[in-house]
């Protein structure tokens, strides 16, 4: 399936709430692996700690684990000093332990610089700083200051065995965490790179269609006088001319096309004072595709086209930009010059609402995209002898700016182009 938007199961960027919701997720390992270490030295090594203060912080850093993640649950933005208070939080609840475990002797000091590479990773320089002159400042504490363990040489003389043992658990923690927590980094980077890609080709078929827009204010504004010319003269030719009615008649067809032109000028004035404007228009999802219908059977009656709304959608209140009735309109008039090119006038219309999103599917009978191309340039030639190459750019476009997606699929029974749309107001009437 071709598609116009970053996949939803893309990682989110790394940036300070990630770096927050990181920490509270390793908050309860910490505590968790914390327990185990205080039962083996008690159990195994027979070692006497400091149970009350060393329970106190566990008990400290359980608690705070629901709290952070319901702030986290919360839409609001986390700021980087927020993220830095989650990061020191958790940096001296690290070294609190530490200090009643033989401080910078103990061999897990260097879990220590867990915290300090997600902060690298996530926050500004000054940030990293603040969390690097706390950590450094903690470890120097922990040098000076610390309550020291009982001399394990005497468990056999297996003291220097057992640091070594300890500090090959804490090696395979550090990398275990590294190797995790940089692979989703990695992924998120990974994810930014093609987000900025897209952002970059979107940018660039905007500034295409930007130059066409202004071409087509410029050629509104010059035909408007011409019009109203031939709008003023064609009544003249019409008189005295009773005696040919075939002349009049070719005058009156004349004069319809000339209004039309007209109307269409005046409307796309009007859209593109709406789109300033920022208005959307509220209806019913029944009736805006009716509306839509009529449209395009006044501008292509010799197309056969159904119309499909489920019965108890019909009512479903629905706000809309006007450019989706634009966009519905191209891909209908396209899905017709697909169709004819199979010697068929068939097109399909069906909207609805599915999975919370409102979804319209227009289908044809053609013989699919060309190359598979769904809008990726406005710059594209047309597949059509009198296509202009940029229906399917403009549709495209307009429905990426209401925060949708355009898809489309294409089999033997010919291609269904897909908008997705998010519902922005009301529910059934």
């Amino acid at each position: 399936m071709l598609h116009s938007r970053q996949s939803a199961a893309a990682p989110a960027p790394f940036d300070a709430r990630a770096l927050a919701i990181t920490i509270a997720w390793l908050r309860p390992g910490a505590a968790l692996g914390q327990l185990l270490a205080i039962g083996a030295a008690i159990a195994w090594l027979r070692i006497t700690l400091p149970l009350a203060p060393l329970l106190a912080g566990i008990a400290l850093m359980a608690l705070a684990t629901p709290l952070a993640f319901w702030r986290l649950h919360d839409a609001r933005p986390v700021g980087e000093f927020e993220a830095i208070g989650h990061v020191a939080f958790d940096v001296v609840l690290l070294a609190w332990p530490l200090y009643f475990t033989g401080g910078a002797s103990n061999p897990f000091i260097t879990l220590l610089l867990i915290p300090v590479a997600l902060s690298a990773a996530a926050l500004s320089v000054r940030g990293t700083a603040m969390v690097v002159a706390l950590t450094a400042t903690l470890y120097a504490v922990l040098i000076f200051r610390h309550v020291a363990l009982p001399d394990i040489s005497v468990h056999g003389g297996q003291g220097f065995g057992l640091h070594l043992t300890g500090m090959a658990i804490n090696f395979g923690i550090s990398i275990l965490l590294l190797a995790v927590l940089i692979g989703r980094m990695r992924a998120a980077l990974n994810s930014q790179r093609e987000a900025t890609q897209h952002l970059r080709e979107r940018l660039t078929r905007d500034e295409g269609i930007l130059a066409i827009a202004t071409q087509a204010a410029d050629a509104a504004h010059q035909l408007n006088t011409p019009l109203s010319t031939l709008r003023t003269l064609l009544p003249e030719l019409e008189r005295g001319r009773e005696a040919d009615p075939a002349l009049r008649e070719d005058v009156r067809v004349m004069t319809g096309e000339v209004e039309r032109c007209r109307t269409i000028l005046r409307g796309m004035v009007e859209y593109g004072r709406q789109q300033l404007a920022g208005t959307t228009q509220a209806t019913t999802l029944g009736d805006y595709v009716d509306a839509s219908a009529d449209r395009f059977r006044l501008l292509r009656p010799e197309a056969a086209l159904a119309v499909t709304v489920a019965p108890p959608q019909r009512s479903q209140r629905i706000e809309v930009q006007p450019g989706l009735a634009h966009a519905l309109l191209n891909l209908m008039q396209n899905a017709l010059d697909a169709s004819r090119q199979n010697a068929s006038s068939s097109v399909t219309l069906a909207a609805g609402l599915r999975d919370g999103k409102l979804e319209f599917i227009i289908g044809d009978r053609g013989n699919g995209l060309p190359d598979g191309r769904l809008g990726e340039a406005v710059a594209a030639p047309s597949a059509k002898p009198d296509g202009l190459g940029i229906g399917l750019s403009l549709a495209r476009s307009a429905v990426e700016r209401m925060h949708g997606e355009l898809t489309a699929t294409s089999d033997a029974r010919g291609t269904r182009v897909s908008i997705r749309l998010p519902v922005a107001a009301g529910s059934p009437a």
